[in-house]
């Protein structure tokens, strides 16, 4: 069941990726946004700070580690979001093997493990949906593989 559990994390973060490999730098500068709200790459940066944000509340190794965050307002680039999602997604599989080896109890979110997984993979779902809903109606065209490659999770 963990390494269920932790593929369905990691399809999850690849899903990520192929989504922001596929975005060209314009296409992360894209907001619908009038009133200063967050555009394509800010998005994707919110999700690595929300990961972290839970991997370190959640696991003391994630805590003691130097885990590498933006700084508030920051627009990331394509390389940076990269690097930064891939260590974040490697700080939430600690947490998931740490509350595995304590039964599935998770300090700092108080409902355990599977419902901080469900919650990790549904914030990041709905940013993925925002994100290319904000490229639709921006002009930015993205090919039928990829938007229905994203739900493809057997071969991700």
């Amino acid at each position: 069941m963990l390494e269920q559990i932790i593929e369905a994390w990691q399809i999850n973060h690849r899903v990520t990726i192929k989504l922001l490999n596929a975005l060209s730098e314009e296409a992360l500068h894209a907001t619908l946004s009038t009133r200063g709200g967050r555009d394509v790459a800010r998005q994707l940066g919110h999700v690595h700070e929300s990961r972290l944000n839970f991997a370190e509340i959640t696991s003391k190794t994630n805590r003691m580690a130097k885990l590498s965050h933006f700084a508030r307002g920051e627009t990331p680039s394509k390389k940076q979001l990269k690097a930064a999602l891939n260590a974040s997604a490697k700080a939430v599989e600690t947490t998931i093997r740490e509350s595995w080896a304590n039964g599935g109890k998770t300090p700092g979110f108080k409902r355990g493990l599977v419902p901080l997984v469900s919650y990790l993979i549904a914030h990041e779902s709905h940013h993925r949906g925002s994100i290319l809903l904000t490229l639709k109606q921006s002009g930015h065209k993205l090919s039928e593989e990829l938007r229905w490659g994203l739900w493809d999770w057997a071969h991700i």
